[in-house]
This record gives structure tokens, C-alpha cells and sequence, in this order.
């Protein structure tokens, strides 16, 4: 049967499947005579099984175990339930606290004494860690929001209106060795900004909808970081631009190096501590 028809039957979006198919979770046969792919009963069941699984939260590597045999159904299942049941623990800690403190009618934000809800501080704060990893992670926060994008695109924005007047007809747009292989009209000096547009607008949507598919929870913000980012490559290309046409600088994969270096190690750090609670 044809991916359409897969989709019918199963429910889910052609972005999924085709997503299992890209972590091998599915491997259709094809076509010998058109090279179309084509799905079998089998196929659409193993689907559905993928499908039910991720409902569970069960993160796609250990359903990619699961179908080669590597580790029981049952163990995956159990190892599901302890992290459940830490999860569900926690909130329900959370919910008794917050019961406790609405008892008290009076109880504001510069009366609130902590030690009356929880009498080992210490302790407390050892089993509430993962919430101050997040908290150390503040910076990934600040970078992915919108806020920041703005700034980004402003800034952007203002340096092309800025050395606009003083521009030559044709500026650099491509590099080779520190020479210029490439130059257009000056006029896409505002090409820029309209490239921080679209990667918030158009990009950025479907990032989030393919990171929400892995074992990613936090996809919105990885997405919205990734579009900052590459907002910000795009601030220092058209700053390199400008200096390179007056002589300033004249390698710019050192520059793309150095981004690319650092917002790499930002982000891989933040995702650990997102990643691990325990």
C-alpha cells in the first residue's frame, strides 16, 4: 500500500512515518518498476505499535531496542514505571505543599516562612536538584525567546540602514581563501533581516514539529534556541561583510567557527541538564 494509504489507516501524519522510516524502526520495500516505497499489513501494525509506545513516553532508542531484541518489552516497561512513578511522586509532593499553604488565607510571598512547610531545608532542596539544574540552565531560556530574536533582527535591521548610504555597488557575499568569490547588488545588505524572518516564522515551526518527535521534552525550546542562532550567524556574516569591505577582516570561517563552537557547547550543555533529572 502506498504512504497515503498508510496514513488512513493508522491515523498518523506522513511526517511520522516517515520519520520511523528514517530511524529504521520501518523499512518498506520498493518498488522494482516506479521505485515508490510500499508498505505491507506488517508494516502498518509495526507503526502502530511505534505509536502507542511513544504515548507512553518511551523514547524512540529503546523502541529501536525493543524491535532488534536487545531488551524485553517488560523490562522496558518496568524501567517505564519507576520514571513515572518519580515523576508522579514528585507532583504529588508538589500538590500537598501547595495544599498546606492554602489552609492559611494570609499566607503572601513576605510572610512566607519555609521552614513551617518544610522543616529539612536542606534536604529538600537535595530532593528538588533537577529544578535548580533547570534553573542553572537559565541562559538557554533567555537566548531561545522572543525577546532576544527581536533584538537580533533590530540589530540586524539597523546596521544595514546604517551602511547603506556608504555601501559600493556590489558587496561580498561568498569568500574563498580570504577572497571574495562572490558579490551582488548592495541592496542585499537587506536580505539579512528578511533571513531572520523567515527562519522565525518558517523554519523555526518546522523544527519544532520534527524535535517533537524525539525523545526531546523540550523541542519549543531547542527550536526557538536553534532559530536565535542562526539569527545570530546570520548578525556576524553581515558584520563580517561590512569590515571585510573596508579592510578590517578577511576570513570569515573563523569567525562561523567560533559561533558555531560556542553555541554547540551551550546548547549540548543545557540539553544534559534538561535531560538528566536524576
Amino acid at each position: 500500500m502506498t504512504i497515503k494509504e498508510v496514513e488512513e489507516k493508522t491515523g498518523l501524519a506522513r511526517s511520522n512515518i516517515r520519520f520511523y522510516e528514517k530511524e529504521k524502526l520501518i523499512q518498506p520495500t520498493r518498488n522494482a518498476g516506479n521505485g515508490y516505497r510500499e508498505y505491507s499489513e506488517e508494516d502498518v501494525e509495526t507503526i502502530k505499535k511505534i505509536a502507542y509506545l511513544r504515548t507512553l513516553r518511551i523514547p524512540i532508542e529503546t523502541i529501536h531496542r525493543l524491535i532488534l531484541g536487545e531488551i524485553s518489552l517488560h523490562e522496558t516497561l518496568c524501567i517505564q514505571m519507576e520514571k513515572l512513578d518519580e515523576q508522579m511522586a514528585d507532583l504529588e509532593q508538589a500538590k500537598v505543599i501547595c495544599g498546606k499553604m492554602l489552609q492559611d488565607e494570609t499566607v503572601s510571598f513576605d510572610n512566607l516562612d519555609v521552614g513551617a512547610y518544610v522543616p529539612e531545608v536542606k534536604a529538600y532542596w537535595q530532593s528538588n536538584s533537577k529544578i535548580f539544574r533547570l534553573d542553572s540552565v537559565g541562559f538557554l531560556y533567555m537566548w531561545s525567546g522572543s525577546l532576544t530574536w527581536g533584538i537580533l533582527t533590530a540589530v540586524v535591521l539597523a546596521i544595514a540602514l546604517l551602511v547603506w548610504p556608504k555601501l559600493p555597488d556590489k558587496i561580498p557575499v561568498q569568500w574563498s581563501d580570504g577572497e571574495v568569490s562572490r558579490a551582488v547588488s548592495r541592496i542585499f545588505i537587506f536580505v539579512y533581516p528578511l533571513a531572520c524572518g523567515i527562519i522565525r516564522f518558517l523554519f523555526r515551526p518546522l523544527w519544532q514539529n520534527n524535535l517533537r518527535m524525539y525523545v526531546w521534552f523540550h523541542s519549543d525550546l531547542v527550536a526557538d534556541y536553534l532559530a536565535n542562532f542562526f539569527c545570530f550567524v546570520i548578525l556576524s556574516v553581515e558584520i563580517f561583510s561590512v569590515l571585510y569591505i573596508y579592510g578590517i577582516v578577511k576570513y570569515v570561517q573563523t569567525l562561523l567557527a567560533i559561533d558555531c563552537a560556542v553555541f554547540a557547547v551551550l546548547l549540548a550543555l543545557g540539553m544534559y541538564k534538561l535531560r538528566n533529572k536524576r
